[in-house]
């Protein structure tokens, strides 16, 4: 059996896993799982090790964040690179997941998800080179991976203020579940550039190039569409 038909299950198999995800029903669009949210909720007070689980858990099944990561290093060959874009990724989502929840600024899930669908547009466009023949121009890429990330974070946000009963120890919390999304994104990641070095060292990748992009910037529309069905049926239009 050669390499690519070692590797055609695989991709085949997480192409099938993303379809899944992004026609799941409500439990994966905002929500928490009930069985998480309800031992939250009745053990107020510090809960330093479920709350990094939670972190790790909602990062690693996270389908939006794993398919803006998948773009982000899909053309990143050097580990210095993709340890700088991640960074800047983690810096974003940090900051609004530390300042939504302590300041408690509410956004409205919905709309915040749609823009992290556009987020994994935007990266599937900038992969094909879209911009420079379309605008003229090409964003900052660092720029973006950045605000993104703000919108990822807000994202992150959202799920949280979904647990949170009590304010007791927030701050000891928060911290213990921004280090968990932390640990989930590496483990996430490491598992995507390992497949990712597999990938790139048989003929099919550049051949792969449009169609991977393609499928990427469909799952981004989805999930816009997706998102905007559910804002507008809240809104009752």
């Amino acid at each position: 059996m050669t390499c690519r038909s070692v590797l055609r299950v695989p991709l085949q198999a997480g192409l099938l896993v993303v379809a899944m995800l992004v026609f799941a029903g409500d439990a994966l669009a905002h929500g928490v799982a009930e069985g998480d949210k309800a031992f939250i909720q009745a053990n107020p007070g510090i809960n330093v090790i479920p709350y990094l689980y939670l972190g790790a858990k909602h990062m690693v099944t996270g389908y939006d964040h794993l398919l803006f990561l998948f773009g982000v290093i899909f053309f990143l060959y050097r580990l210095k690179d993709v340890w700088t874009y991640v960074t800047l990724f983690a810096i974003g989502h940090s900051t609004t997941l530390l300042a939504g929840v302590m300041f408690n600024i509410h956004a409205n899930p919905f709309i915040i998800d749609a823009i992290i669908g556009l987020s994994v547009v935007y990266k599937a466009l900038d992969n094909l080179g879209a911009f420079p023949t379309l605008f003229g121009r090409q964003p900052n890429q660092k720029g973006a991976v950045l605000i993104f990330g703000f919108f990822h974070g807000f994202g992150l946000a959202t799920k949280l203020q979904d647990l949170i009963a009590s304010r007791d120890g927030l701050l000891v919390n928060l911290v213990s579940f921004n280090i968990g999304v932390e640990a989930g994104q590496v483990i996430a990641l490491s598992i995507i550039l390992i497949l990712m070095t597999f990938w790139r060292q048989t003929p099919s990748f550049n051949r792969s190039v449009l169609v991977a992009n393609g499928l990427l910037m469909c799952a981004g529309f989805i999930l816009i569409g997706y998102q905007m069905a559910g804002y507008f049926t809240e809104q009752g239009l």
